[in-house]
């Protein structure tokens, strides 16, 4: 395997684990079931799978490792390519968070479920900030840089 792809196996593993693991935490400090919130997420792209119990939470945790795959990549091949984004990395990769955030936030979640962009709750988007600034775009910057 590639110096790059290990990159981008890794990003998505290191930052897709913190990111799944924060909606998990927050899925159940409001009592809901993470089963349920994984389900939901196979829903995006698979509309009717939040009612297949299980099999549909498995193919919602794929669906977000899927996405969070090309986040990394994303983030590795540009940065291979840009002497700026090499030479700041930390700080490229913070700014790519929101640049995701906002992407996810404002188009995917915002057409599919008609998420509202902006969240209204100033927490709401400080705890959205933080996941893909802090456990998705830095995580992947590290692993980018490290190699």
């Amino acid at each position: 395997m590639s110096s790059t792809s290990q990159k981008i196996v890794t990003a998505t593993l290191i930052a897709g684990t913190l990111d799944i693991a924060m909606a998990i935490t927050e899925t159940l400090m409001k009592g809901k079931d993470p089963l349920g919130m994984l389900a939901g997420i196979a829903s995006g792209p698979i509309p009717g799978a939040g009612t297949w119990g299980l099999a549909g939470s498995a193919i919602g945790l794929l669906v977000h490792f899927a996405i969070m795959a090309v986040i990394a990549t994303v983030f590795i091949l540009v940065r291979e390519r840009s002497a700026l984004i090499r030479n700041h990395t930390l700080l490229a990769a913070a700014l790519y968070g929101v640049g995701v955030w906002a992407v996810m936030y404002g188009v995917v979640l915002h057409q599919r479920f008609g998420v509202p962009f902006p969240a209204a709750d100033s927490f709401a988007i400080a705890k959205q900030l933080f996941a893909h600034v802090v456990l998705v775009g830095l995580p992947i910057g590290w692993v980018a840089k490290r190699g």
